[in-house]
């Protein structure tokens, strides 16, 4: 799981962070009319599609990994890794559908709806890291849940509380 998890992490990290230089390139292009940025985007467009598509499939198996290597805790803590999971399942199809817009309509779609797709590609990959930091990250960082008994009573309420605690502003940054 290590190794699936370090190789998930280096392409992931970068696939964030690609769209965003996608969005600043086509921005620029519609702004200063310049054929060099539109290439830049382009170009890095066809990176983008690449790690997402490297990321999806790490993702999932990190996700079988977890079930099936880890069961037991799991079992234990399940309730408090599933919720953020899901919210970044959301934020996950988010930014697929939109990629996929941002992908297939270059010349097919108006530029202000190409610009936007891109901007909602960016916020929803930066919404996607996020829950996954605070889903697994912050419980270990930071625990603030003494007993296994309190992960019954206050369950997704936990993660707001968590959200709001000053060490997930430091961890997420």
């Amino acid at each position: 799981m290590g190794l699936s998890l370090a190789f998930h992490i280096g392409f992931t990290a970068v696939g964030i962070g690609l769209p965003l230089m996608l969005f600043l390139a086509e921005g620029l292009a519609l702004r200063t009319g310049s054929q060099l940025y539109r290439t830049m985007a382009a170009t890095w467009t066809r990176v983008a599609a690449v790690l997402f598509a490297i990321g999806a499939v790490s993702g999932t198996i990190l996700s079988f990994e977890f079930g099936l290597l880890w069961s037991p805790f799991m079992e234990n803590w399940g309730e408090i890794f599933g919720f953020p999971f899901v919210l970044e399942g959301f934020a996950f199809f988010t930014e697929a559908i939109f990629l996929g817009i941002y992908l297939y309509g270059w010349g097919r779609v108006g530029p202000g709806l190409h610009l936007a797709s891109g901007v909602i590609v960016a916020v929803s990959g930066a919404v996607s890291a996020f829950f996954v930091t605070l889903a697994v990250v912050s419980p270990f960082v930071a625990p603030f849940l003494p007993k296994k008994v309190e992960v019954v009573t206050v369950g997704r309420n936990w993660y707001f509380a968590r959200a709001a605690s000053p060490d997930a502003t430091y961890e997420n940054a």
